[in-house]
């Protein structure tokens, strides 16, 4: 075959860019935006029926508003809990079939080295005392006439019982003011005795209402430094109602050990009676607090009616918005809690849990205003709480395990949120010498990860992490490789996910060096991928938050040292790789491209980091990109000599390419990628000045000769489609003044100035290259391959317009040729042939391109058929 001559068309760029600018068209878009909410406009209309009534209709749906109230109910009221109580049938479906604990024997209760509440009570009344005047509400009685409606479906006693509660709310007591200490005293005694009167007489009621109004006082806090004394009074009263209740059960008659199956039905219904009347008061405080009082007649009910009960009035006491009252009434409810059913502990345990919660609330603005209209200091107003916290901590620590960890565990979250680093500190110590005897510390690895995972949780500033003195220590406790290495990726996530800046501090590079190193050094040939992978992504998330800043020297120093630490994980060394580099230009940016016998000496050391880097590397095409890139950065940096060591590695590296790579777990063609890569390689190629001592274009001659020998598959044209980007390259090589450039690097348009042997040297290229792509052209005559042959030349074609001088005769019949063997066999899609001699006619019309007119008439559109 004959060879046909190149000539490349001149090219003005810039002229060339204005040309193809899109133009801009004014858009009114109205009140429209893709971004602004959509409004809608809630209407209403009404409709007159023939009578005169109305109906109306809306165009939108309302949401039903959820009832405060009824959701910590969960959806019932107290006198339907206790009404299915009282059905066996539904008692028995609604109980909790996978609760873990349940009421047991006498071999549970509270033993005499329980330390009761009688003890504390002289303790109480003597050490918190006032001199302040006090009041106190007291019950009067009610003379107001009871009405009854013939025809009611209600009982009359049932009404007038009720009516009866309801004088209490509605003024039916006296209000006595400026009491001593003394007579608040003696007032509570009175109405502890008129209680008793009240339940000898049988006037049931009446009691109820006595036990009410005392309950109501325990909300009050205007005299607060007698508050654990109004409590150890007022629970005294509510003792003595829940005793005289237990017994009108007629719980004496029963055994100590009795189920509910054996209770008769006068016994439940009494039970059911004084539930059904306590849940009928309003106030949540006399409403907890009487009920508590009778917590034991649960028993009456069902076996599970306590353990049932017990983590209700621990939610109740959620509603109690003062943090003295709500944790006094957690103290009584441990109280009672620990007579009735002292092996529950989980509700005990909440009650403090919540306290701990809740304690907070002691810097709210609410308390604060009431100590400074009080004129109470907050460590006096802290003492108030100690009797009722020895109390719930006495009840949970009673007969509890000796489960240190699992206490610890629990303990360390609350000293993270609510103190400082020497309490945490403290914390670990104490774990650390618990755990560290007899390596119990194997035994309670879950733990152990636990604490940690809360100490990061709530210290996530790694500066003051690192600065608790036992934190260290207590990683070394896990000595198993597995749990060490989750604990160590907790730590890094952590890092990762509230490290904001970038950060030097050498207490916290040390620290996670060795984590990192730790988590590296667990690698081995039986560790998955996956493993791997996430490894390496914690790695590298550590490597690109550490900064020198403007020490340049430390920060190679560091990837140093990361290379040797890290050099089992392949991405880690690809980020090193890429930080380096970016390194080398950040040095560059610095001196603005001017560099210093210093700093050219220190981008030499980082280009050699990588060249010595990259082919510690298994992937075929990460070693083929990063000598491209690297290649790229060291000829900003004015090193050419590297930069050609660079390029020179990666044309010998091509012949290496196989034909199939695993990608994402799956063995697929390298065809693709090989030919990204060499698009890539050629564009970098273009602006690489040639070295004095080589022959002309010696980088891209070596590359066409390794495309050349390289061993394509037959049924691909990757090799052709090269050969073109080939063409591409050399046809912008041969303008006087190339497309772009490398600040401060001669390219070859410099060098050689448009010199006659230079681009005759590219036309040789040219023709060879053209030579092999019609050679390739040839072989695609088959009628199974005419397709391919179709779509080949038309992709020659389309290069030659683009990069070729058609005003050639040879070039120009050239390009017929193509154009014709393209619709030869009626493969080309005929769209695409008009719109590309629609285009080559209004190229035709450009400036110096009027010789495209005769070439458009000698290209014909041809049918299909």
């Amino acid at each position: 075959m004959a060879a046909f001559p190149w000539h490349a068309r001149s090219r003005n760029y810039v002229s060339e860019s204005e040309v193809c600018k899109l133009e801009s068209v004014p858009l009114d878009f109205g009140d429209y935006h893709p971004l602004k909410p959509i409004t809608v406009t809630e209407s209403k209309t009404k409709k007159m029926n023939r009578k005169g009534s109305t109906s109306s209709t809306s165009s939108s749906s309302s949401s039903s508003v959820m009832d405060p109230l009824s959701s910590v109910l969960d959806g019932t009221d107290p006198l339907s809990l206790f009404a299915a109580a009282a059905d066996p049938v539904t008692t028995t479906a609604t109980m909790d079939s996978t609760r873990k604990k349940r009421d047991k024997d006498d071999s549970s209760a509270v033993g005499s080295d329980f330390e009761p509440w009688s003890s504390k009570r002289g303790e109480i009344l003597s050490r918190y005392t006032t001199t302040e005047k006090l009041s106190i509400n007291l019950y009067m009685g009610s003379e107001k006439g009871k009405a009854t409606t013939t025809g009611s479906a209600v009982s009359e006693k049932v009404r007038t019982r009720l009516e009866e509660l309801d004088d209490l709310e509605e003024g039916s007591q006296k209000e006595l003011l400026n009491l001593t200490q003394q007579d608040y005293m003696n007032r509570i005694e009175e109405l502890n005795q008129s209680l008793k009167d009240a339940w000898s007489s049988d006037q049931k009621v009446k009691a109820l209402k006595i036990v009410i109004q005392c309950s109501k006082l325990l909300s009050d806090t205007t005299v607060i430094q007698f508050y654990p004394s109004k409590f150890v009074l007022i629970t005294d009263i509510l003792d003595t109602f829940g005793k005289s209740v237990t017994i009108s059960g007629l719980l004496f008659f029963l055994p100590d050990n009795f189920s509910p199956e054996i209770v008769n039905d006068t016994a439940k219904e009494t039970c059911l009676n004084w539930f059904f009347k306590i849940a009928s008061i309003r106030e949540l405080i006399p409403r907890f607090y009487v009920e508590a009082a009778i917590l034991k007649c649960n028993k009456f009910l069902s076996k599970t009616g306590i353990s049932e009960c017990l983590p209700r009035l621990t939610s109740m006491i959620r509603g109690i918005g003062d943090p003295l009252v709500a944790v006094y009434a957690r103290a009584y409810l441990c109280r009672v809690g620990m007579e009735v059913a002292p092996q529950l502990k989980e509700s005990l345990n909440k009650n403090f849990f919540d306290f701990l919660l809740t304690f907070k609330q002691i810097h709210g603005d609410t308390v604060q205003n009431q100590l400074v209209v009080q004129c109470v200091e907050i460590p006096l107003y802290l003492t108030l709480y100690s009797p009722a916290i020895d109390w719930i901590l006495q009840c949970i620590a009673y007969h509890a395990p000796e489960d240190y960890i699992n206490c610890a565990e629990v303990w360390v979250e609350y000293t993270c949120r609510h103190f400082t680093k020497r309490e945490v500190n403290t914390v670990l110590a104490d774990v650390i010498k618990h755990m560290t005897p007899d390596r119990a510390f194997e035994d309670a690895y879950p733990q152990l990860q636990s604490i940690i995972q809360k100490v990061i949780t709530y210290i996530y500033d790694f500066s003051l992490l690192f600065s608790v003195e036992k934190f260290l220590p207590f990683l070394d406790m896990f000595q198993k490789e597995s749990v060490r290495v989750e604990v160590c990726k907790c730590i890094m996530e952590s890092f990762i996910k509230h490290q904001q800046e970038s950060t030097k501090d050498p207490v916290i590079l040390n620290a996670l060096l060795h984590i990192c190193k730790t988590m590296h050094d667990s690698v081995n040939a039986l560790t998955l991928e996956d493993e791997k992978r996430m490894l390496a992504a914690l790695i590298n998330g550590f490597i690109k938050m550490v900064s020198f800043g403007r020490d340049f020297e430390q920060q190679l120093s560091f990837y140093v040292e990361a290379r040797s630490m890290f050099c089992n994980l392949e991405p880690v060394l690809v980020q090193l790789i890429h930080s380096v580099n970016q390194l080398a230009m950040e040095t560059r940016k610095v001196m603005k491209g001017n560099h210093s016998r210093k700093t050219a000496a220190f981008v030499r050391a980082c280009v050699a980091f990588c060249f010595i880097t990259i082919p510690s590397l298994s992937g075929i095409f990460t070693r083929l990109n990063l000598y491209l890139h690297s290649g790229q950065v060291a000829l900003a940096n004015q090193c050419l000599s590297q930069a050609d060591a660079f390029f020179k590695a990666a044309v010998s590296l091509v012949p290496e390419v196989p034909k199939m790579i695993s990608v994402d777990g799956k063995m697929r063609p390298s065809d693709a990628f090989l030919l990204e890569f060499l698009c890539n390689f050629f564009s970098t190629l273009l602006v690489v000045p040639d070295h004095p001592e080589q022959g002309v274009l010696f980088l891209v001659r070596g590359l066409l000769n390794v495309i050349q020998d390289y061993t394509w598959e037959d049924n691909n044209d990757d090799k052709v489609r090269i050969y073109t980007n080939v063409l591409h390259l050399l046809s912008a090589m041969t303008q006087e003044t190339y497309i772009y450039h490398v600040d401060k690097v001669d390219s070859n348009d410099t060098l050689y100035g448009g010199d006659s042997k230079f681009l005759a040297e590219i036309n040789k290229l040219c023709e060879t290259v053209i030579a092999q792509i019609l050679d390739h052209l040839k072989t695609l005559g088959k009628e199974e391959t005419l397709k391919r042959q179709s779509q080949l030349a038309l992709y020659f074609f389309n290069t030659i317009l683009a990069h070729g001088d058609l005003r050639n005769n040879k070039l120009n019949q050239l390009s017929v040729n193509l154009w014709n063997l393209a619709q030869k066999h009626g493969f080309a899609d005929t769209k695409t042939m008009v719109k590309t001699l629609e285009y080559i006619k209004r190229q035709s019309k450009q400036p110096g391109m009027s010789h495209l007119t005769d070439l458009a008439l000698r290209l014909p559109l041809q049918s299909r058929t």
